[in-house]
């Protein structure tokens, strides 16, 4: 199995340097006073798309020659990586056909649409999106780009962290949260290369513990019914990030649901940034002192910043 490489990520960097934004790196005296550490957030909220995927899509995209480009892209996805592979087409002058299951939210279809992606409905079940999506690349010919197991994605997603440390090359820790690992494997291959003695550490909703689980007993498990308001961080890991995570993440912590609200609500009043609860998470473990932080430099990953403003936990 082909792995990827830090020299992957740095190709990846260039490639989509013309495209992604070089979000900013924002910190909180008042956070760090609360943490007793000096917290540094990469503010992927500000990236395109308002999420960390778009750097991931975007590489995808733009590494298919133009033989494989002409069909388009496809994937089946009910969030952020939608809307990031819907945009990078239409960059590209390619078409995105996207599964999407018929309770996602609105927002999120809305902007899927508004990228100019094709659109296909189908059940919410995992089983329905997988045969969805196998019927559409079929009838068009894409090239299906996976959320985040795939080669291009996590390169992509490990641009966020490269130029984290690349502005604060003392840090101590890094973290980003996990859901599928696609942030977490790309985050730590960058960490790893660049800063070979920090601590990379990825948190998790308790609800949705599967990363957890399969890390610590080094057998891969999948996530049955995960409950938790991080929407983005759901999904088990795949065939590709698991080992990844397994050789160059050092701890994963996970975090209740009040203490992610809590994290997030800190962030939007002293930071004055609009961030979902996906990206809370790690603030949350400090909080909740799973992680020893005092008196480090931290990286923290925000991973993005897509909150339906009408159901706002607090």
């Amino acid at each position: 199995m082909n792995l990827p490489t830090f020299n992957d990520i740095k190709a990846a960097h260039e490639r989509i340097r013309p495209y992604i934004h070089r979000t900013p790196v924002l910190s909180s005296q008042s956070i760090n006073q609360i943490v007793g550490a000096e917290l540094f957030f990469k503010c992927e909220n500000l990236q395109k798309v308002g999420a960390f995927k778009f750097r991931g899509a975007c590489n995808s995209v733009f590494s298919l020659s133009d033989e494989e480009a002409k069909n388009g892209v496809c994937t089946h996805s009910s969030g952020n990586h939608a809307a990031a592979l819907a945009l990078a087409a239409r960059m590209r002058g390619i078409p995105a056909y996207i599964v999407m299951p018929e309770n996602a939210p609105e927002i999120k279809k809305i902007a899927v649409a508004g990228y100019g992606a094709q659109i296909t409905f189908c059940t919410p079940t995992l089983e329905a999106r997988e045969s969805t999506l196998k019927k559409v690349a079929e009838q068009t010919g894409a090239t299906e780009i996976h959320p985040y197991n795939y080669f291009h994605v996590i390169c992509g997603q490990g641009t966020a962290a490269k130029e984290l440390i690349e502005e604060i090359s003392t840090l101590n820790v890094v973290m980003a949260p996990v859901g599928g690992g696609g942030l977490l494997s790309g985050t730590a291959l960058s960490t790893k290369a660049l800063l070979p003695n920090a601590l990379v550490i990825a948190t998790e909703p308790a609800g949705a513990d599967d990363a957890f689980r399969s890390f610590y007993t080094k057998i891969l498990q999948p996530s049955v019914s995960p409950k938790t308001i991080a929407d983005g961080l759901l999904t088990s890991l795949g065939s590709l990030t698991f080992p990844i995570i397994l050789n160059n993440v050092d701890q994963i912590a996970t975090v209740s649901e009040e203490s992610i609200v809590a994290a997030m609500r800190m962030i939007w009043e002293r930071m004055k940034i609009i961030i979902e609860p996906s990206s809370a998470v790690p603030l949350a473990a400090i909080l909740e002192n799973k992680v020893d932080v005092k008196g480090k430099k931290v990286g923290i990953i925000l991973s993005g910043g897509n909150v339906d403003l009408g159901r706002l936990p607090f």
